[in-house]
């Protein structure tokens, strides 16, 4: 495929993103590879392979990594050693799980004190905070935009792609239009036509969480997009 000045805004915010259980550092590897030659903003990859990638691309490339991932509930203190250990092997940008029980039981407070330390031991690097929109509420979609940007985290993230849903157009426009203008907005989860990626850039978002755009890049031959 042709890239164009439209295909390279979508690559360059995108988190090319390999979080399978199966992954091996082949597999991060070639993804670092991918990410390095069409200019994406990140590699999203297991913590365990962060010290290596980090090695791998040097400076060419962002390293962003998760944190209680996927379900979110570990304690705080669990999460706060994770961000210090991912950041200790290199990590630029860290992508966490709240607790989604704690959001169903209105503890506000618990989620805005495990934002606000895990950001503060992110230091000077991203964090962006991922609510899994497919088990929301709007109201609690809505809340937890409050929270984020109370907590001072850098970005508000949709989902992990491992429940029942990913991003949808109307949670980002949701997201985008609930939080302060300094959190920006990452759609993640499902993200699978060039088409889709750009509507989620239009409706707000400022990255992308994604496996596919790379690919298709990569194998389609020309393109009318």
């Amino acid at each position: 495929m042709e890239i164009n000045d439209k295909i390279q805004n979508i690559l360059s915010a995108c988190d090319h993103t390999l979080l399978s259980t199966t992954a091996t550092w082949a597999d991060i590897r070639e993804i670092c590879n991918d990410g390095m030659k069409y200019g994406t903003a990140s590699v999203c990859i297991p913590p365990a392979f962060v010290a290596r990638a980090r090695e791998y691309v040097g400076k060419k490339l962002k390293i962003c990594t998760v944190i209680g991932f996927p379900n979110g509930y570990q304690t705080t203190e669990v999460k706060v050693f994770e961000t210090q250990n991912a950041i200790a092997n290199g990590a630029d940008e860290i992508d966490m799980v709240i607790n989604v029980g704690e959001l169903k039981a209105r503890n506000f407070s618990y989620l805005i004190d495990e934002i606000s330390q895990i950001k503060k031991a992110c230091g000077d690097k991203i964090l962006k905070v991922i609510i899994e929109t497919c088990l929301l509420t709007d109201t609690e979609k809505m809340e937890m935009c409050r929270v984020v940007t109370l907590a001072g985290a850098d970005f508000i993230k949709t989902s992990t792609g491992f429940s029942t849903g990913g991003a949808t157009f109307d949670d980002v426009k949701l997201m985008r239009d609930s939080c302060d203008p300094a959190v920006k907005v990452k759609a993640a989860g499902g993200i699978s036509s060039l088409e889709d990626a750009q509507k989620f850039l239009d409706l707000g978002a400022d990255r992308l969480g994604t496996s596919r755009v790379v690919k298709i890049v990569k194998n389609e031959k020309g393109s009318g997009y």
